[in-house]
């Protein structure tokens, strides 16, 4: 099962990546930034990088999207009123095909979530067994501070050059064009 979530996860994240950078509408560019940087954030869990997943959502998702959300509002009135004018349906899909979805992905959590509390995850037990367990008298800053600059390096560069762009996605939405 956890194979089948990591590989929904994926799928996910670069199917809503494909169409972020191939829709014309910025609208729905943004909100499938928004679900891509969620995946993300799935896909850093299962590489047991909380920390990570963590920061990506808090300062991604709650500071840059929401900036880039901003940026895209106030920019171009011309835009807005091409959003108004389309379809009010995400990719057209009729509304048995969203039920269906949606009530597929209801199933998947329901799942995942009897799933965990009758079966623990092993690295969860080996862990407490071995007793290798954060506690509220452990001081979690120096574990943060050498697992974020040794093992969970690579990740948060890779982040930082989302971020990068992200701004600068931010600051090209937000610049006025000039009318000749």
């Amino acid at each position: 099962m956890e194979l089948a979530i990591f590989y929904a996860f994926a799928a996910l994240t670069i199917g809503s990546a494909l169409l972020v950078v191939s829709l014309k509408n910025t609208a729905r560019a943004l909100f499938l930034f928004f679900v891509v940087l969620f995946g993300m954030a799935g896909l850093f869990i299962f590489a047991l990088a909380d920390f990570v997943a963590i920061t990506q959502i808090m300062v991604y998702v709650g500071g840059v999207l929401i900036l880039m959300i901003f940026a895209f509002m106030l920019s171009n009135k011309e835009l807005l009123a091409d959003l108004q004018n389309t379809s009010s349906k995400f990719l057209s899909l009729p509304n048995w095909q969203t039920l269906l979805l949606s009530l597929g992905f209801l199933a998947v959590m329901i799942y995942g979530i009897i799933e965990w509390q009758e079966n623990t995850p092993k690295w969860i037990t080996e862990n407490i067994r071995s007793g290798n367990v954060i506690k509220s008298t452990d001081n979690n800053i120096n574990q943060l501070g050498l697992r974020f600059m040794t093992q969970y390096l690579l990740p948060f560069e890779v982040i930082s050059i989302f971020l990068l762009a992200a701004l600068i996605g931010a600051a090209h939405l937000s610049r006025k064009e000039d009318t000749k």
